[in-house]
């Protein structure tokens, strides 16, 4: 019996994997958060909730992000981004967000970043985010 390689489905363009890696960098920053690979993608969780889906990077499915913005402002914003939509499984309908990394235009890591940030505080403990507070 041969083993078949298996081909990337969706190219992995090298700026997204890039912004990636530095979002998922910052997003393990922050206090107590943790990694964590739930249905085979990588998440970012704190208090055992997920404040971030950051998906996979092997090529079998696009690469992008998924993040709870509840901040009116933040989350119009992040609609407004190419391909951007509502998640799917109902989590639209409380504020996430799902980013296509790999398109012309995404948002730039340090957007990214800080909308991370917001996602995390929505979950995150007051004691750890005022930990964070403390941190800038």
């Amino acid at each position: 019996m041969s083993e078949s390689k298996q081909v990337a489905k969706h190219p992995v363009p090298r700026p997204a994997l890039t912004a990636w890696k530095k979002v998922h960098g910052f997003a393990l920053g922050l206090p107590g958060a943790f990694e964590d690979h739930p249905w085979g993608e990588t998440v970012a969780k704190v208090n055992k909730k997920v404040f971030v889906f950051l998906g996979v990077t092997d090529g079998s499915y696009p690469l992008g992000m998924t993040l709870k913005l509840t901040g009116e402002e933040a989350h119009a914003h992040a609609m407004t981004m190419p391909g951007a939509e509502p998640a799917g499984y109902g989590l639209g309908k409380a504020g996430w967000v799902r980013l296509p990394l790999a398109v012309e235009g995404a948002p730039r890591a340090d957007l990214l970043c800080d909308w991370v940030e917001e996602s995390y505080r929505a979950v995150a403990t007051r004691k750890l985010i005022a930990e964070l507070d403390a941190r800038h």
